[in-house]
C-alpha cells in the first residue's frame, strides 16, 4: 500500500473499521441491482423492477438523513442497531412475497420499509473526520480510501447478486446483502473506541444540516448525478438480456466501478490545489459528457471500455464531494450532511432506474443510454448554476465553528479578568 496509505491507518482502529463499513456497504451495491434482477426473473416485467428500484431508493433518500441525524445526535451504536434489524425484517417479508407470489402492493411496501438501512458510508466517514480532525491532507487520502471501498462494493456486488440470484434461484442475491448489512453494522457498531462522540440536543440548533446553501447544490446535483448511476445499472441488465449475456451485465458494470476505483487510488496520492468548487465542478461535466459514447456501444465489449472511461471521473469527483461538505457543515451535522448527498444520489438513483425501466420496455435497451445522458446534461445544468454557492465556504463550516467557540470564550476570559483588576 504506498504510504499515504499506510499513514491514515497508523491510528488505532482505523483497519477494524474500514473493513467493518466495507462489509456493510456490499448492499448498497447489491439491494437495488438484486431487486431488479429478481423481478425480471420472476415476473420478465423491467417496468416493475425498476419501479420496485426506485420505491427502495426513494425509501433511503427520505429516512438515512433522519437516523443519521439521529446518529449525530444518540451515537451508532444506539441507533444503528435498531435500525439495521427493522430493515432485515423487511427484506425477509420481500423474499417471502416474490417467493410466494403475493400481490405487487406488497411488494412496495416491503421495500419501502427496506429504506430504514443505515448509510456505512456515512458513519465510516465520520470516523476518519473525527480522527483527522484538522489534518486536511490525511483526510483527503481517507476520503479517497473510502471512495475505493465504495467502488470495490460496486465492482464485486453486482457480479455477486446478479450471478447469484441468475444462477442458484432469484432471491439469492437480495438475500446475500441482507446478511452482509447484518455482519457490517453489528462489527462497526461494536467498536466504540473510534465511534464519534454524540452532540447533545443544544448542539442541533437551527434546523436541518439541509439549510446550508452549498449542501443544497451539492444534494441537487446529486439527484441528476443518482439518476446517471441508477439508469446505466437497469439498462445495462436488459442490454445484456438483448445481446443473449444477462449474466454477463454484472461483469460489465464491475469494469464501470473499477475505473472509478482506479481513478480514486491515483487521486489519494495526489497532494490536490486550487478551489475544491471548481474541482468538483470540472468532476461533473467530465461524468456527464462520458455518458454520451454509450449511445455508440452496439455491443457488450465496446460498452465495457466505454464504461470503464466513464467511471474515472466517479470517484475525484466524490472525493471533492466530501470535502466541500465539510466546508459547509458544522460538525455537530457531519453525519447528516455527508447522508443528505446519499440521499440525493439515492432519489436520482430511484427516477433514473424507473425512467430506464420504462423506457427499455418501450423502446429497447440500446434506445435506453438516452436517459443517462439526459441526466448527465442536469447535472452540468445544476452544477453551473450553483458553482457560487461552493465557492466560499460558510460561516459555521466544520473546524470554523469551533474557532469561533475558542475565540469567544477567550474574549470572555480576558473581560473577566478586567473586571477582576478594576
Amino acid at each position: 500500500m504506498p504510504s499515504p496509505y499506510r499513514a491514515i491507518f497508523a491510528a488505532p482502529g482505523t483497519r477494524s473499521f474500514s473493513v467493518a463499513g466495507f462489509i456493510g456497504r456490499m448492499p448498497l451495491s447489491m439491494m437495488g441491482i438484486g431487486i431488479v434482477t429478481m423481478i425480471s426473473q420472476v415476473t420478465g416485467r423491467y417496468g416493475l423492477a425498476g419501479a420496485l428500484s426506485a420505491a427502495l431508493a426513494m425509501s433511503a433518500a427520505v429516512l438515512g438523513p433522519q437516523i443519521s441525524r439521529l446518529v449525530d445526535r444518540y451515537g451508532q451504536r444506539r441507533v444503528l442497531r435498531p435500525a439495521t434489524l427493522f430493515s432485515l425484517s423487511a427484506a425477509a417479508g420481500l423474499l417471502l412475497c416474490v417467493k410466494f407470489g403475493a400481490p405487487d402492493w406488497t411488494l412496495f411496501v416491503f421495500t419501502a420499509c427496506v429504506g430504514t438501512v443505515p448509510s456505512l458510508g456515512a458513519m465510516t466517514r465520520a470516523r476518519w473526520a473525527d480522527i483527522y480532525q484538522g489534518e486536511a491532507q490525511r483526510l483527503h487520502t481517507a476520503y479517497s480510501w473510502e471512495s475505493i471501498v465504495d467502488e470495490v462494493c460496486f465492482i464485486f456486488g453486482p457480479i455477486l447478486s446478479i450471478g447469484l440470484s441468475t444462477t442458484w434461484f432469484p432471491e439469492a442475491g437480495p438475500l446475500l446483502a441482507g446478511v452482509f448489512l447484518a455482519i457490517g453494522v453489528f462489527w462497526l457498531t461494536a467498536q466504540r473506541a473510534t465511534e464519534p462522540a454524540p452532540h447533545p440536543r443544544e448542539a442541533h440548533s437551527g434546523g436541518s444540516a439541509l439549510r446550508s446553501p452549498g449542501l443544497q447544490v451539492l444534494a441537487l446535483a446529486f439527484v441528476a448525478t443518482g439518476a446517471i448511476f441508477g439508469s446505466v445499472d437497469v439498462v445495462t441488465v436488459a442490454f445484456a438480456e438483448e445481446q443473449g449475456h444477462k449474466s454477463a451485465a454484472s461483469l460489465v458494470l464491475a469494469v464501470y466501478a473499477l475505473g472509478s476505483g482506479v481513478a480514486g487510488a491515483v487521486f489519494g496520492l495526489l497532494r490536490v490545489k486550487g478551489q475544491p468548487s471548481v474541482r468538483w465542478l470540472v468532476g461533473v461535466c467530465a461524468m456527464a459528457v462520458s455518458m454520451i459514447p454509450l449511445l455508440l456501444a452496439g455491443n457488450l465489449p465496446l460498452l465495457a471500455v466505454a464504461l470503464f472511461v466513464a467511471g474515472l471521473s466517479i470517484a475525484p469527483t466524490m472525493v471533492t464531494t466530501m470535502a466541500l461538505v465539510e466546508a459547509h457543515v458544522p460538525r455537530t451535522k457531519l453525519t447528516e450532511g455527508m447522508t443528505w448527498t446519499g440521499t440525493g444520489l439515492a432519489v436520482g438513483v430511484a427516477l433514473g432506474s424507473s425512467a430506464a425501466g420504462w423506457v427499455v420496455d418501450a423502446s429497447g435497451a440500446e434506445a435506453a443510454y438516452v436517459v443517462p445522458v439526459v441526466s448527465g446534461a442536469l447535472a452540468v445544468a445544476v452544477a453551473l448554476l450553483g458553482h457560487r454557492r461552493l465557492r466560499t465556504p460558510a460561516p459555521t463550516r466544520e473546524g470554523q465553528l469551533e474557532q469561533v467557540d475558542d475565540a469567544a470564550a477567550a474574549v470572555g476570559e480576558h473581560r473577566d479578568g478586567q473586571q477582576h483588576v478594576a
